[in-house]
């Protein structure tokens, strides 16, 4: 599997867990039915990846010039720093603020900007299109927690969206990568982290 196979399904992952856990604070009902289908779609992905034949070689300077995912020291140090960031508002939320409701749309918040750097690391412009998608699904969130809003509202727009997002953005890549006689350029679509 190439590395930015890899990448889609860590990114797939994450909406995946998103969903799954944030449906949680919608009815049954509503969280069943996102549930399945986010499920469904994760399966999917995988089956398609795994179907998809590799990609072709590509000439020297074309993959010298062509964007690439590299899970090398920049890439790390983009992870520790939104690990680092992550926690650290997510104890001050809870334990200075004691608004835990808002945890959620911080953590979309973190993982939306995280995109950023993965953007310029990875050379993928469609990075940053994801990165502000999370990031306004985040800071929505933080301000509909701050409103007090009911946590089903918070959970929707800052955790299920978020998922729904990375998801969506993993099988546009996929989309583009495995549609027959369509050549795929790494910046096509948003690769996932």
């Amino acid at each position: 599997m190439t590395k930015e196979r890899t990448g889609r399904i860590i990114g797939a992952s994450f909406g995946l867990a998103f969903i799954q856990v944030n449906a949680g604070a919608l009815p049954v009902a509503a969280g069943t039915a996102l549930r399945v289908p986010a499920v469904a779609a994760f399966v999917a992905l995988l089956i398609t990846l795994r179907r998809a034949p590799a990609p072709a070689p590509r000439p020297e300077a074309a993959a010298a010039a062509a964007p690439a995912v590299h899970f090398g020291r920049r890439y790390r140090y983009v992870v520790a720093a939104e690990a680092v960031v992550g926690i650290a508002g997510i104890v001050i939320i809870n334990n200075v603020l004691h608004t835990p409701r808002a945890t959620v749309g911080w953590i979309a918040l973190v993982v939306g900007v995280h995109f950023f750097g993965l953007a310029v690391v990875w050379r993928m412009s469609a990075l940053h299109r994801l990165g502000a998608g999370l990031s306004g699904c985040g800071a929505a969130g933080l301000a509909l927690a701050a409103a007090g809003a009911p946590q089903a509202a918070v959970a929707a727009v800052a955790g299920v969206l978020p998922g729904a997002l990375l998801l969506a953005s993993a099988w546009w890549k996929v989309r583009g990568d495995t549609e027959p006689g369509r050549t795929a350029t790494p910046s096509s679509g948003a690769s996932v982290s």
